[in-house]
């Protein structure tokens, strides 16, 4: 790991600041078992501010029922994403077996989807539009 992501991760609460000899920094066993706490956080997508939330006020291992919380949160954002994901990727291949696609008609058609969507509480991606429609 990088020294200045140590020394952010230092600004950001969530190491302790270390003792230091000689001007340089002194890390014991326990910073090193919390970067790699950091380390599995970040890689199964939480954000800083999570990671916050997860490791603020203990200076070891957080305790695991609030691991249980977060965690379980997280499943259940991945699980919308990938519901997400494989719409889209329906939508795309419905594309790719028409000779002519009709993306016009099926961009007007997501109108009615986005209704269904509020009612139902599903989500698609937002599409971005840059440009003009020509007429």
């Amino acid at each position: 790991m990088s020294a200045s992501a140590i020394r952010y991760y230092e600004r950001m609460g969530l190491l302790p600041a270390p003792p230091r000899a000689g001007g340089r920094r002194c890390y014991d066993e326990s910073i090193l078992e919390r970067l790699a706490m950091v380390r599995f956080a970040k890689r199964v997508g939480f954000s800083m501010s999570e990671i916050l939330v997860l490791l603020g006020g203990s200076t070891g291992r957080p305790p695991p029922e609030r691991w249980r919380k977060l965690a379980h949160d997280k499943v259940t954002e991945i699980e919308q994403l990938i519901a997400q994901a494989s719409t889209v990727r329906g939508m795309l291949l419905d594309t790719l077996d028409q000779k002519c696609p009709k993306l016009v008609e099926r961009g007007a058609s997501l109108t009615k989807v986005g209704r269904t969507e509020r009612s139902t509480g599903a989500r698609l991606p937002t599409p971005v539009v840059s440009g003009r429609m020509r007429r």
